[in-house]
């Protein structure tokens, strides 16, 4: 999952972002709104954790020319006023969830993994293939009810190819995914990160890769 963030102040905005990466979820962070739209333009995200009150462009706007623009983003807006009238008017502009502040970081992320699951065809929140289970609310990963202890970016990697039941997934696909904008596409973070995941996910094979196209789970064995 990726998000980005869109808040001024700047110290909120990176704990935000580094809260969220521990939880497994690729961050990006833009300052103010007229930032926050060119993101939007350039790149893909499943949420958008939006402040309402922003410089540059209001954050009203922002969501506006989200929704208007056909974005299939789902927006989660922050504001100081937490009254039912400011609710309505953040709700009635298409943002999809609402939090006042000063809230507590355990909401906010169980609303952006709400909202992540909704910004996909819907799967269950626990996923299972390959002897495998990944419980993405809990963030618990188990292989034949044996613990996995997956750092959150292992964690992001199996839950993006678990996602895709089998299909490809090419290496661009899993950084713009799972790693934030910085990353280099040319990193081997991927191949580090695989490296590593498939050593503890252990045999039978759960990932493999397929020649010059990217990396899929392995299929379901026969009943």
């Amino acid at each position: 999952m990726r998000v980005l963030i869109v808040e001024d102040e700047e110290f909120l905005a990176e704990m935000i972002a580094e809260g969220l990466r521990a939880n497994a979820i690729a961050a990006d962070v833009a300052g103010d709104g007229l930032e926050a739209v060119r993101r939007l333009d350039d790149d893909v995200y499943d949420v958008l954790v939006l402040d309402r009150d922003l410089p540059g462009l209001h954050g009203d706007e922002v969501c506006r020319r989200a929704v208007q623009g056909g974005s299939l983003v789902r927006i989660l807006m922050l504001t100081a006023s937490g009254t039912v009238h400011d609710r309505v008017e953040g709700l009635s502009l298409g943002a999809d969830d609402y939090l006042g502040k000063p809230f507590a970081f355990e909401e906010l992320v169980a609303r952006v993994l709400a909202l992540g699951r909704r910004a996909r065809p819907a799967l269950p929140p626990v996923i299972r293939r390959a002897g495998v289970v990944l419980d993405t609310s809990a963030r618990r990963a188990s292989r034949h009810g044996r613990p996995l202890p997956l750092s959150p970016k292992e964690f992001a990697v199996l839950e993006t190819l678990l996602r895709a039941g089998g299909a490809v997934v090419s290496h661009d696909d899993l950084v713009e995914q799972v790693w934030e904008e910085h990353t280099s596409y040319r990193t081997n973070a991927v191949r580090v990160t695989l490296s590593r995941l498939r050593a503890k996910l252990g045999d039978p094979v759960v990932i493999e890769t397929v020649p010059g196209a990217g990396y899929r789970t392995a299929a379901e064995p026969a009943a």
